[in-house]
C-alpha cells in the first residue's frame, strides 16, 4: 500500500482493465478529454473552466469552477452547453456528472439533470449528489 505511488503503476493497473472492458463492453472505450478553460481577458490566467471528458457515449463532467465574480450571469450554463455540444458531436447520448449538496444542484437541474444517486454523509452532514442528463443533438 502506498499514498505515493511510482510513476507507471496507474497505467499498469488501468491498462488490463481496459482490455477487460473492451472485451465485455458493447463498444470498446473511447475516452477522450474534454477540457474548456476560462481565462482573464486582460492576463491570460486561467480562472476556471471544465475538465471532463468522453466515453462509452457519455460526457462525464468532472470539474467545474466559475469565480464568485462571474457567478450568476451566464458563464458555467454557457460552458456547461457548449461541453454539452461538443459530447454530442461526438456521438454521445448522455452526461453524468457529480456535485455536492453545498454545491450547484439547483445550477444542474436549472440545465437538465436529474439526480439518479445520493451519497448520504458524505461529506459528514452533506450529501455526494450524482446527476444524469440524456443529450439529443
Amino acid at each position: 500500500m502506498t499514498d505515493a505511488p511510482e510513476a507507471g503503476i496507474r497505467e499498469a493497473i488501468v491498462g488490463p482493465l481496459i482490455a477487460f472492458n473492451n472485451s465485455r463492453a458493447s463498444q470498446p472505450e473511447s475516452h477522450r478529454p474534454l477540457v474548456i478553460i476560462l481565462s482573464d481577458q486582460d492576463s491570460g490566467e486561467i480562472i476556471g473552466g471544465l475538465w471532463g471528458a468522453t466515453n462509452f457515449s457519455f460526457m462525464h463532467v468532472g470539474l467545474l469552477f466559475v469565480p464568485d465574480s462571474l457567478r450568476g450571469i451566464g458563464f458555467g450554463r454557457r460552458i456547461m452547453l457548449q461541453a454539452e455540444q461538443e459530447a454530442i458531436a461526438r456521438g454521445c447520448r448522455g452526461a453524468w456528472l457529480d456535485t455536492y449538496s453545498f454545491q450547484a444542484r439547483a445550477f444542474y437541474e436549472r440545465l437538465g439533470y436529474s439526480a439518479f444517486g445520493i451519497l448520504d454523509d458524505y461529506p459528514p452532514g452533506q450529501h455526494r449528489i450524482f446527476m444524469q442528463k440524456a443529450l439529443t443533438g
